[in-house]
Parts: C-alpha cells; structure tokens; sequence
C-alpha cells in the first residue's frame, strides 16, 4: 500500500523567480540528498513531456529514476510521473506555488508514492519514513532557492 506526502514553505523569492528555478529540474540536487546526478534528458525548453533522468541514493543503493512532467503551468503549477518503475515509484508528484506577498511565495509540494511487486510491501513505510522528512525536505527547498 502506497500513499501521499507533502508539507509546505514560505520561500523569500517573488512566484516567478521560484517557478523558474523549480522547473529547471536540475536543481533537484541542490536540495534532495537522495539526488546523486540529475539531467534534462529532452531537447527544448522545459514543459509538458520535459523527461529528467536522475539517480538516487534509494536505502544505500543507487537506483536510477526517469520523471516526465505532466503539468506546466507557470507561475503555479508543475506535475510529473515517475516513468521508470523501481519497486516504489512516484505515480504523481508536483509543485502548487501561490504568492504569499510581492516578494514571497508559498510553495507546497506532495508525491504519491505506489509499490510494485514486492515494493507493495515496503511502499507504505516508504510513505512513512517521507512523511517524516516532509518539513525538512521543504526547508532545504526554501534553503536553496533562497541561496541561489
């Protein structure tokens, strides 16, 4: 059994200047842990059908990950879909941005995480173990974006 997490942060950066630097992808690095090497594996600007290939540290292993966006909306709104398909896997995940002030913004975001396999047995502590680090995950977001 899968499940959702997500938390919330006020980013001081104005909605346009957030959105930017979510939607380039690459960032992810500069503030997910897991994030080893990541690159924008299509050509173009990024919008909808924009692949991201990555590779993770996933519980001491490196695993690779493929994430397709599914939603560009900018300046409020970024979906993806995970298109590799690890034993745990991200059917849905996404950015809702709202601007908290002329200067600040409000970032939410949330994955919905499915097993496979045998992952169905260890997709809800997955869940679990995220849901736990939800703050800090949107903090080090908040970090990085405010130090870019």
């Amino acid at each position: 059994m899968g499940g959702h997490f997500g938390a919330s942060v006020i980013v001081d950066r104005p909605i346009g200047e957030v959105f930017e630097y979510l939607a380039e992808g690459t960032h992810d690095k500069d503030f997910s842990e897991r994030i080893v090497e990541i690159e924008k594996k299509t050509d173009g600007p990024v919008d909808v059908g924009t692949v991201f290939a990555s590779v993770a540290n996933d519980i001491g292993f490196k695993q690779k990950h493929e994430f397709e966006l599914t939603a560009y909306d900018p300046p409020t709104k970024i979906r993806w879909r995970e298109l590799t398909k690890p034993a745990v896997y991200v059917t849905e995940g996404g950015y809702d941005l709202v601007a908290a002030s002329e200067t600040s913004t409000e970032v939410s975001f949330f994955n919905l995480l499915e097993g496979r396999g045998i992952g169905k047995l260890f997709a809800g502590m997955a869940v679990k173990q995220a849901r736990k680090g939800a703050d800090e995950f949107s903090a080090a977001i908040k970090a990085a974006i405010e130090s870019s």
